[in-house]
């Protein structure tokens, strides 16, 4: 898009946040925007059908309500806001983060300073929005670690915490109203196409993350399935994303297995003990930064637990892939047609969002 269709200063900044039934973090997410040093021209709370006191919650701040008859999933949530919105930017904001006070100035900044830029998206804060335990801190310092890695210009983009001209989204169109699970990457690849996209972390989001042990696993496991057939072919894009190195992951998956033979055939007791040195030396920044974060005694904590993640994540990808070879449209929208792969990679990744029905994990990507 040329600079010359760029909004002018000030900005106008429409934040939309999709939400259902997360009235406990509802009022955290929109007291960040009420400390915003940048105001917000407007806030859309875009309520998925919600059952719990979210619109409540939502009544007690300046903002504008909008309520979906009946649960659609993140991708019409935010379609909806985007919609009924009249700024210059859109800032998407999901309902269980807390914006850091300069989050909307900082993107209106780096927006205007390059016309290139169609979004700009953050990372998650060190620290959790509310803290719930050891397992909420794993999933807080692991998402906010490879999310800081990945600082720079990259082909994915997250929408949890990110903003982009209204222009632009026009121009790519909406976020696909029929994924619950993969718009981010869906979307992604359209408009990495078509303008570049930035990580930054000048955009700072504290996220409440999942710290329940076995919802965790069990999410990761469902998200998995759709990394091989669906997903691998843009994680091979250069500077694309990504939560979890492929070598940790099969250190993790033969750790798993051979684990229980070693308790039968001690002489096999070696490979798990390989398994787990080869696992925790396959991020050695990632456990680095989790010592100085949390202190020594947590790294253990923190190695089972990623490893049990990677466990999952390496069987869920070995469904999806058994299940892609005996049902071509297994991932796609109900009722349509697979998407052409592009070039750059396939049409569809992970991710989950606070509007697409139970708790999400909020780290996204595998």
């Amino acid at each position: 898009m040329p600079a010359a269709d760029r909004p002018r200063s000030p900005a106008r900044v429409s934040v939309v946040i999709p939400n259902y039934n997360y009235a406990a973090t509802l009022e955290l997410c929109l007291a960040s925007l009420a400390a915003q040093t940048l105001p917000a021209f407007e806030v859309i709370v875009s309520d998925d059908a919600s059952t719990d006191n979210s619109v409540e919650v939502a009544g007690r701040f300046d903002c504008r309500v909008l309520r979906a008859e009946r649960n659609g999933g993140v991708s019409m949530a935010r379609n909806a806001g985007a919609a009924a919105a009249r700024g210059d930017i859109l800032f998407f904001l999901d309902s269980d983060q807390a914006l850091a006070p300069d989050a909307l100035e900082n993107a209106v900044d780096l927006l205007s300073a390059d016309p290139r830029l169609g979004c700009v998206h953050g990372i998650i804060a060190a620290e959790p929005l509310v803290d719930d335990g050891p397992v909420e801190w794993y999933r807080t310092l692991h998402a906010h670690h490879w999310r800081l890695k990945g600082v720079g210009p990259t082909p994915t983009a997250y929408f949890a915490a990110a903003a982009m001209p209204r222009a632009v989204f026009e121009e790519v169109g909406p976020f696909e109203p029929a994924l619950r699970d993969s718009e981010d990457v869906e979307y992604s690849e359209r408009l990495a196409a078509r303008h570049g996209i930035l990580l930054t972390d000048r955009i700072v989001a504290a996220h409440d993350e999942e710290h329940r042990l076995g919802r965790m696993l069990r999410e990761q496991f469902r998200r998995a399935q759709y990394l091989l057939p669906f997903a691998a072919a843009h994680r091979r894009r250069p500077g694309a994303l990504r939560a979890n190195s492929e070598l940790g992951v099969a250190a993790a998956l033969l750790t798993a297995v051979t684990a229980p033979v070693a308790l039968f055939v001690p002489a096999l007791a070696p490979i798990p003990v390989l398994g787990v040195a080869a696992f925790a030396a396959a991020d050695p920044a990632l456990l680095g930064f989790v010592r100085r974060k949390r202190g020594i005694g947590f790294v253990p904590l923190f190695v089972g637990l990623h490893l049990l993640v990677n466990v999952q994540i390496a069987l869920g990808a070995a469904t999806g892939w058994v299940r892609s070879r005996f049902d071509r449209d297994f991932g796609t929208p109900a009722g349509r047609a697979p998407r052409p792969t592009t070039a750059a990679g396939s049409s569809t990744a992970t991710g989950s969002s606070p509007s697409a029905g139970p708790r999400g994990t909020g780290a996204r990507g595998v």
